[in-house]
């Protein structure tokens, strides 16, 4: 997964992530580490943070730019 990534590409730590996530830095800690499967809802919350789809955050494309939204 690209957590690690994302993150510091955006210069922040770990419990700037929980915080939006609502979760315990070491929570966040263990979805970097792919130690703990990351809820769908967090992944969306994320995607959305990062202007991003969940495939590029899981690494099942290499394109950054979101999908269109549906209307």
């Amino acid at each position: 997964m690209r957590l690690r990534k994302l993150r510091e590409e955006y210069e922040l730590k770990q419990s700037d992530i929980a915080h939006i996530l609502n979760c315990k830095q070491n929570t966040y800690c263990q979805y970097e580490a792919e130690k703990r499967q990351i809820p769908i809802a967090s992944l969306k919350k994320l995607a959305k943070f990062y202007n991003t789809s969940i495939d590029y955050i899981v690494e099942l494309t290499d394109e950054i730019t979101p999908y269109a939204h549906k209307k």
